[in-house]
């Protein structure tokens, strides 16, 4: 399990130093998803995007999953690459995972490849739905929650990749990507998320990012009703992240531009220090 926490840790502070909270049998599993996860991720995110290496990753789930006979035992001497598909397979078939989710994960990774822009919130919400709320489905299936859970899973996911885009502004720009539906630029009267916009525009862009930053509270409002269907000790690592979440939206509410200036991520300290005290309640 090193190489996966190592995948795992590299890709995400707030998610991986909450899920070392899950008991042992859980924490493996999520590792082995996230493993996954982060490898097609940080394919496409890679500055050029490994296209081809992205493509083979696919072409490889796609002909293991449907491979009864497939072993998803991992060895030492496995590249990354079948590491993770074993891990991906592994999961689906223990959980019983829809696997058109991970062929909308995929389709949401293959969109950034393809620089797709987003004209309405839905087209938007397309995006989210494949980049993160099949993770909370199968996160929700990982830690055995009922059916009637699924919705709020599904909410948590898009929630949290709401802050991401908020938080992540200055980067996607790097990355020629914006994931903010034009109708909610035209709103403000702004053209994009550029730095050089927002400084021409302070006013504006102000209000356009406490108004998606509203986005984010609503769905998490209603991600939060699901809290009820999960057990207390499976409660600590999501509320961990929950509040690190909460806590970036509420540094940028009260400075939108420092989206420029760093990326506004918690510590190591501070995820743990929160989970201790969540635990202890």
């Amino acid at each position: 399990m090193k190489t996966e926490k190592k995948i795992f840790r590299k890709g995400s502070t707030t998610y991986y130093f909450s899920s070392i909270f899950f008991p042992k049998k859980i924490k493996d599993d999520v590792f082995k998803l996230y493993s996954f996860v982060r490898v097609a991720d940080d394919y496409v995110d890679t500055v050029p995007a490994n296209k081809k290496a992205f493509l083979s990753l696919r072409k490889r789930w796609d002909a293991a999953h449907k491979d009864p006979k497939f072993n998803t035992s991992t060895k030492d001497t496995d590249s990354i690459d079948e590491r993770v598909i074993k891990n991906i397979v592994f999961v689906v078939r223990k959980y019983k995972f829809d696997t058109a989710w991970v062929e909308s994960f995929l389709d949401a990774m293959q969109a950034d490849l393809d620089k797709r822009t987003y004209k309405t919130m839905n087209d938007t919400i397309w995006y989210m739905y494949g980049s993160a709320e099949v993770i909370g489905l199968m996160m929700a299936k990982i830690m055995g929650l009922p059916d009637k859970a699924l919705e709020f899973a599904q909410l948590q996911g898009r929630a949290m990749q709401y802050i991401n885009f908020i938080r992540d502004i200055q980067e996607d720009n790097t990355l020629a990507r914006c994931y903010f539906p034009k109708t909610e630029l035209d709103k403000f009267g702004l053209k994009d998320v550029s730095e050089e916009t927002a400084r021409t525009h302070p006013e504006s862009f102000s209000q356009f990012m406490h108004a998606q930053l509203k986005y984010y509270d609503a769905w998490q409002a209603k991600a939060d009703n699901g809290m009820e269907y999960i057990p207390k000790r499976l409660r600590v690592p999501l509320q961990t992240a929950v509040s690190m979440y909460n806590w970036t939206g509420e540094t940028i509410r009260r400075n939108p531009s420092i989206v420029f200036a760093k990326k506004v991520k918690p510590q190591k300290r501070h995820v743990i220090w929160r989970a201790g005290t969540l635990i202890l309640q």
